[in-house]
């Protein structure tokens, strides 16, 4: 019976530290971003709601992104009829005729946004390298921020999960 007290108090305490954590870990809004495509086109990400958008800051210099793409594209036709959006936004140091060609040559299927003055990477908490993705929930609340190369098994394995 003595042991009974300890372990209710300690079983207490981890509730309110998963609640606290729980509570402190709430997700932030996605930034308000207006993206012009490479076609001129205007996408906000309060038109993709309803949708998971993985919004990749890259740039046609970065060799990770560069390898990352054959994913991305393989990825997006494998989940943009059940919810899903890929909005690849190039740096501002990418000169534009660059990423204009590279989205050509590479058939990117996905949208391809210009950050001209860098506002976009400033708006997502100032992303200065590449490749860094923000996975963005039906609700327009970021659900993961990843520096570096995705992990495409992991991303897949997610959009199984919310896209069902």
């Amino acid at each position: 019976m003595k042991l009974a007290k300890p372990l209710l108090i300690a079983v207490a305490a981890l509730a309110i530290a998963g609640a606290l954590v729980y509570a402190l870990t709430e997700k932030p809004a996605a930034p308000a971003s207006a993206f012009t495509t490479l076609e001129g086109k205007s996408i906000t990400l309060n038109d993709l709601r309803g949708k998971i958008v993985l919004v990749n800051f890259w740039a046609t210099s970065c060799p990770g992104c560069v390898k990352e793409m054959p994913n991305l594209v393989e990825t997006y036709k494998q989940y943009k009829d059940r919810g899903f959006e890929i909005v690849a936004v190039a740096m501002s140091y990418d000169p534009p005729n660059y990423v204009a060609n590279f989205a050509k040559t590479r058939q990117l299927p996905f949208p391809v946004a210009l950050d001209v003055n860098g506002e976009h990477a400033r708006a997502f908490g100032n992303v200065q390298l590449t490749p860094t993705s923000f996975i963005i929930g039906k609700d327009g609340r970021i659900i993961e921020e990843k520096l570096g190369d995705l992990d495409f098994p992991k991303l897949k394995a997610m959009l199984d999960k919310e896209l069902s």
